[in-house]
C-alpha cells in the first residue's frame, strides 16, 4: 500500500467523488448486474496489473469472452468516462498545487513568475527583457489529425464537470476561512455541489461517446474553434497583463499569436480545397468578431460616466459625437455614446466580412471597419479618456484585455497556414509548363535545369497560363487555393495567412516552386531581380533523417541564388523552417531523430547567423511536435531549453496536435498555464541561454549512439521479415483506420507497408497496445554497444561519459527522460496480451521477444546513466498520476483485444465495432499524449 503525501488527499476525494458518482449512475441506470460485472473486470484487471498474476489474466480472459456485446459496450464507457473524470480530477489538482506554491510566494518552473525571478537574479532588467519581446514571435499552431477523439459534446460537458470541481474547492475555502461556525452550511453547499455533478455525470453516461459520421474538416474546424471561446481569447489577454503587471511600466508587444492549420492544411487531405480555407477564415472572423461585440456591449454597461461629473478630452468628445447614436437618455454619457457607435461599426464588419447578423443592435449597423487597427485606435482614444480621468481602474477591468485581444487577434483571429506536398507542385508546374509549350517534360529534369528555368520564370513578368486551354481538375484546385490566399490575405489582413509550408523538401527547386505558384496568382509581387516581395513565406518542411541532414545545405544554397535573398528582406526578412519529428522518429527510430534534429538545427544557426548579422534575415524554428514521445511530445518547457544554443533567440512556432489539445486547453485555467510555459521557455532560452555549446566528447558519443540505435531501429521495423504483418495484427491500426476520428486517412496509399502509414497512427496504435515502441526502442542496444570494452577501466569511463552527459548537457537529459516516460507508459503484459492478435505463433514469439529485449535493454541503460532504479522517480506528479489512472485504464485494453478478436473472426456486428472505438477513446483519454 503505497502511503498518500498529504498534498495528494483532495486528489483522492475527487476521484473517489467522481468514481462513486458514476458507480453510483451505472447502478441506477443499467442494474446491479452491470455494475457487478464493472467491479469484477476492475478487480481481476487490477491484480494482473500489480502482480501479473496470470490466474487472473485466464479469469479475466474467460469473463471477457462470455461477456455479451451489449454488456460489453457498457463496461466500456463505465471504464472510458471514468478515465474522463480521472482526468478531470487531476487538472483541478494541478491548478490546486499551482495556486497553493504561490500563495507561499514559491513559484515553480514553467510560470512567468519564475521566469523573472531567475532573469533578474542574473541580473536581466525589465527594460532587456521589454526589448527582447518586442523583437519575438511565440505561436502555438493547432493541428487536426486522425487520432482526435473528443466529440465537442462530450467536452463541454466535462467543461461544466472541471468549473464544479472548482466551485467546491472554493466552499471548502469559503469554510475554513469563517470557521466552523459555518459547518452546517458547507454540508449543504458540498451536498448541492455533488448534485450538480452528479446531473452533468448522468448527462455524460447517455451522451454518445462517438460519431456515426467521419469528421469532415467543417467539424475540425469547429472543434478548435471551440477553444478560442473558451481558453485563447480570455487567457492569452491574461498573459499580456500579467507580463506588464510585472515589466512596470515597460511595454510589452504583442509576440504572442495563434496559428492554425485547419482548412488549409491539405497534404495528403483531399477534402480540404479553396472552400474549406474560406470556411475556416469566415468562422475565425465570425468568432472574434462576435467576441469584441460581446466585450463591446459589457463596456457600454460599465462606462456609465457622465460629462456633467467629468470632463472629457477632445478625442473622446469628438468620438462619441460621431456616433450615430441619439437616445437621449445616453447623452450626457460619452462613453456609452462611443460604444454604441462602435458596436455598429463591428455589427457592420462582422455583416460585411462574414454575412452574419450582430445578435443586438441598438442602432443599424454602418460604416464598417476595414482594418482591425481602425477599431483599436477608437479603443485607445476611450483608454486614454479614462486615464487622463484618473479612471484607470475602468481600463483594466475589460478594457486593457480587448484591447490586447484586437491587437493579437485582429479581425482574423489566428493565422491559417497552407501546406501541400512538393510533389503536388510540381506536377501542378508540369501540366502550366507543358500547356504553355515551355517545357513538355518539366518533371525529368535535373535539379540544375529546373532551378535555371524556374529563376528565369521568376524574372518573367509574364503569366504561365493560358487563355481557352482545358486544365485539369487537379490543377484548377491547387491554383484556387493560392488564388483564395490571396482574396483572404486581401480581406482579412497580412497575418490571417503568412507561412505555405512545403511539406517533403528535398530540392531548392521545391521552394522555387512555390514562388512560383504565388506568381501566378499575384501573390508575388513584382519579378525577381526587380524588388520583388511576396505574401506569403516559403517554409520548407525538412521531414525524414535525409531532409534533415540536407536542410542546411538546400537553405544555403536557396540563398545563393541571385535575388532570393533581396526578395526575403523585401517580404519582412523572416525565414520559417519547419522540423518534422513525427517522420523522422518513424524513419530513424526515437534517438536518430532527436539528434539529427539537433544537427540540422545547428546547421542552420550556422547558416542564418551571418544573414541576420548582415541582412537583418530571422530564423524562426517551426517544431513539428505530437502528442507521444516518439512525435517530439513531452513538456514544452524542457523541450524548449534542450534546444541548441542559438536556435531559440525569441522565435518558436510548435503545433498542437488532436488530443493533447483537449489535454491543456480544454480547461481555460491550464490553458493559461500552458502558454505561460512557451512564454518562460523561450525567454529563458533566448536570454539566460541554458543549452551551452556541447563538448566534442558529448557530440562524438550523441552521434555513435544515434547511429548505433538507428540500426537496431530499422533492423527491427524496416528489416525483419513479418514485422509489418506483426504490427498490423498486434495493434488495432485497422480498426483505427475505419473510425470517425478524422478528415485525413491514416495511410497515404492502400496497403500494409510502414513506409506509406502516417506517422500519427503509427505512433498512436503503439500507444494502444502500451508498447510505447516509437519513444525508447533502439537506445538500450546503442547504450550497450557504446559502453562495451574489452578493457574494465575504458568500459568504466564509458558509462562516466554518458553519466556527465546526462548531468550537464540539456539535450541529452531531455531524451532520456522522455523515453522514461515513454516507458513508463508501457506494459509489457499487457502487450504480450495484444501479440495474441497475430495468428501466426512463430512470428508473434520472434516479434514480441525481439521487442521485449530491446525494452530491458533500454530499462537497464536507462537505470546505469541516471542511477533511478525506478521509471518516473524525477517526475512524481506523472508518477502519482499513472498510479492513479492505470489501473482502471488496463480494463479498456483487455476488452478491446476481446472485441478485436471477435471483429476479426468474422462478427462484423455493429456493437461489436463502436466497442472497440469506445475503448479507442478511452485508452487515448487516460494516457493523455498519445497522437
Amino acid at each position: 500500500m503505497i502511503k498518500l503525501n498529504t498534498s495528494e488527499v483532495p486528489l483522492v476525494e475527487d476521484i473517489r467523488l467522481l468514481g462513486k458518482i458514476l458507480g453510483d449512475i451505472i447502478r441506477e441506470q443499467e442494474g446491479d448486474v452491470v455494475y457487478g460485472l464493472v467491479e469484477k473486470v476492475r478487480k481481476l484487471s487490477v491484480s494482473f496489473h500489480r502482480d501479473a498474476n496470470q490466474k487472473a489474466n485466464h479469469e479475466l480472459a474467460k469473463l471477457l469472452k462470455g461477456l455479451s456485446s451489449d454488456h460489453a459496450m457498457k463496461v466500456l464507457r463505465a471504464f472510458t468516462y471514468f478515465s474522463h473524470l480521472a482526468n478531470l480530477a487531476e487538472d483541478r489538482h494541478y491548478i490546486r498545487r499551482r495556486l497553493s506554491y504561490e500563495r507561499m510566494g514559491s513559484y515553480q518552473d514553467g510560470s512567468i513568475s519564475m521566469a523573472f525571478k531567475k532573469l533578474h537574479a542574473a541580473g536581466v532588467s525589465n527594460m532587456e527583457i521589454s526589448k527582447t519581446l518586442q523583437g519575438s514571435f511565440i505561436s502555438p499552431v493547432l493541428t487536426a489529425h486522425p487520432t482526435e477523439v473528443q466529440r465537442t459534446s462530450i467536452l463541454e460537458a466535462e467543461r461544466d464537470i472541471a468549473n464544479l470541481l472548482t466551485l467546491r474547492d472554493q466552499i471548502k475555502e469559503s469554510s475554513r476561512a469563517n470557521h466552523s461556525d459555518k459547518d452546517i452550511l458547507l454540508v449543504k453547499e458540498l451536498k448541492a455541489n455533488e448534485e450538480l455533478i452528479r446531473a452533468r455525470v448522468l448527462q455524460l453516461w447517455h451522451t454518445r461517446l462517438l460519431r456515426f459520421t467521419k469528421l469532415t474538416v467543417a467539424d475540425e474546424i469547429e472543434n478548435a474553434l471551440s477553444y478560442y471561446e473558451t481558453t485563447f481569447l480570455k487567457e492569452i489577454p491574461k498573459i499580456y497583463a500579467q507580463l506588464e503587471d510585472s515589466l512596470e511600466g515597460n511595454s510589452v508587444a504583442s509576440f504572442l499569436k495563434m496559428g492554425q492549420w485547419i482548412g488549409g492544411d491539405r497534404d495528403g487531405n483531399p477534402n480540404v480545397s479553396a472552400k474549406t480555407l474560406e470556411y475556416a477564415i469566415s468562422r475565425q472572423a465570425e468568432l472574434v468578431l462576435r467576441h469584441y461585440l460581446t466585450e463591446i456591449h459589457y463596456l457600454g454597461r460599465e462606462l456609465s460616466v457622465s460629462a456633467l461629473l467629468l470632463k472629457f478630452p477632445k478625442p473622446m468628445r469628438e468620438l462619441a459625437a460621431a456616433s450615430p447614436d441619439a437616445n437621449e437618455h445616453r447623452q450626457d454619457e460619452p462613453y456609452r455614446r462611443a460604444l454604441t457607435g462602435i458596436y455598429s461599426r463591428l455589427a457592420a464588419t462582422l455583416k460585411m466580412l462574414t454575412g452574419t447578423d450582430a445578435a443586438r443592435h441598438a442602432i443599424p449597423p454602418q460604416n464598417p471597419y476595414i482594418y482591425s487597427e481602425e477599431f483599436l485606435s477608437d479603443l485607445k482614444i476611450i483608454e486614454d479618456s479614462l486615464v487622463s480621468q484618473g479612471a484607470k481602474a475602468l481600463v483594466d477591468r475589460r478594457l486593457r484585455g480587448l484591447m490586447r485581444a484586437v491587437e493579437v487577434f485582429g479581425f482574423h483571429l489566428a493565422t491559417i497556414d497552407l501546406r501541400q506536398s512538393s510533389d503536388m507542385h510540381e506536377a501542378v508546374l508540369a501540366e502550366l509548363l507543358n500547356a504553355s509549350l515551355i517545357e513538355n517534360n518539366y518533371s525529368s529534369l535535373s535539379e540544375l535545369d529546373k532551378q535555371t528555368l524556374l529563376l528565369s520564370l521568376l524574372s518573367d513578368p509574364r503569366g504561365l497560363r493560358v487563355v481557352g486551354h482545358q486544365y485539369s481538375d487537379f490543377l484548377l484546385a491547387e491554383l484556387a487555393i493560392f488564388e483564395m490566399a490571396k482574396k483572404v490575405h486581401h480581406t482579412y489582413g497580412e497575418n490571417s495567412i503568412r507561412h505555405y509550408i512545403i511539406s517533403h523538401t528535398e530540392t531548392v527547386s521545391d521552394l522555387l516552386e512555390v514562388l512560383l505558384l504565388q506568381k501566378e496568382v499575384g501573390l508575388l509581387h513584382g519579378t525577381l531581380g526587380k524588388k520583388a516581395s511576396t505574401d506569403l513565406i516559403v517554409v520548407p518542411l525538412f521531414e525524414t533523417i535525409e531532409d534533415l541532414r540536407n536542410a542546411a545545405p538546400i537553405m544555403q544554397a536557396f540563398y545563393a541564388l541571385p535575388g532570393i535573398l533581396n526578395l526575403v528582406k523585401r517580404s519582412g526578412a523572416e525565414q520559417d523552417i519547419m522540423l518534422g519529428y513525427s517522420d523522422s522518429n518513424k524513419d530513424g527510430g526515437i534517438v536518430t531523430s532527436n539528434w539529427e534534429l539537433y544537427c540540422a538545427e545547428l546547421a542552420l544557426v550556422k547558416v542564418f547567423e551571418p544573414l541576420e548579422l548582415q541582412h537583418g534575415v530571422k530564423l524562426r524554428l517551426f517544431h513539428g511536435r505530437g502528442g507521444t514521445v516518439g512525435r517530439g511530445g513531452g513538456p514544452s518547457y524542457e523541450a524548449i531549453l534542450a534546444q541548441p544554443p542559438g536556435t531559440v533567440r525569441g522565435q518558436i512556432r510548435l503545433t498542437e496536435q488532436g488530443e493533447v489539445i483537449g489535454s491543456k486547453y480544454a480547461n481555460p485555467e491550464i490553458g493559461r498555464r500552458n502558454l505561460e510555459t512557451l512564454v518562460a521557455a523561450t525567454l529563458e532560452a533566448t536570454l539566460l541561454k541554458p543549452s551551452k555549446q556541447a563538448s566534442k566528447a558529448f557530440l562524438d558519443a550523441a552521434a555513435s549512439i544515434s547511429q548505433s540505435s538507428m540500426s537496431a531501429y530499422r533492423r527491427l521495423v524496416y528489416e525483419t521479415p513479418g514485422f509489418a504483418e506483426y504490427f498490423f495484427d498486434a495493434t488495432p491500426i485497422r480498426e483505427i483506420a475505419k473510425l470517425n476520428i478524422g478528415s485525413r486517412p491514416a495511410s497515404r496509399k492502400a496497403g500494409q507497408k510502414i513506409e506509406d502509414l502516417r506517422a500519427i497512427p503509427w505512433g498512436f496504435s503503439w500507444g494502444q497496445c502500451r508498447l510505447t515502441l516509437p519513444g525508447w526502442f533502439g537506445f538500450g542496444s546503442a547504450v550497450q554497444e557504446f559502453i562495451h570494452r574489452d578493457n574494465a577501466s575504458e568500459k568504466k569511463a564509458a558509462l562516466a561519459l554518458l553519466k556527465k552527459m546526462y548531468k550537464e548537457w540539456p539535450f541529452f537529459r531531455t531524451l532520456l527522460s522522455n523515453m522514461d516516460m515513454a516507458l513508463a507508459k508501457s506494459d509489457l503484459a499487457l502487450a504480450s496480451r495484444y501479440s495474441e492478435l497475430v495468428p501466426d505463433i512463430r512470428l508473434r514469439k520472434k516479434i514480441f521477444h525481439a521487442i521485449e529485449l530491446e525494452w530491458n535493454k533500454t530499462v537497464e541503460a536507462l537505470t546505469l546513466i541516471t542511477g533511478e532504479k525506478v521509471r518516473l522517480a524525477n517526475n512524481p506528479a506523472l508518477a502519482r498520476s499513472i498510479r492513479n489512472r492505470f489501473p482502471y485504464i488496463d480494463p479498456l485494453h483487455h476488452l478491446q483485444i476481446e472485441l478485436v478478436r471477435r471483429y476479426r473472426a468474422g462478427k462484423h456486428d455493429e456493437r461489436v465495432q463502436r466497442g472497440i472505438h469506445i475503448a479507442i477513446n478511452g485508452i487515448a483519454a487516460g494516457l493523455r499524449n498519445t497522437g
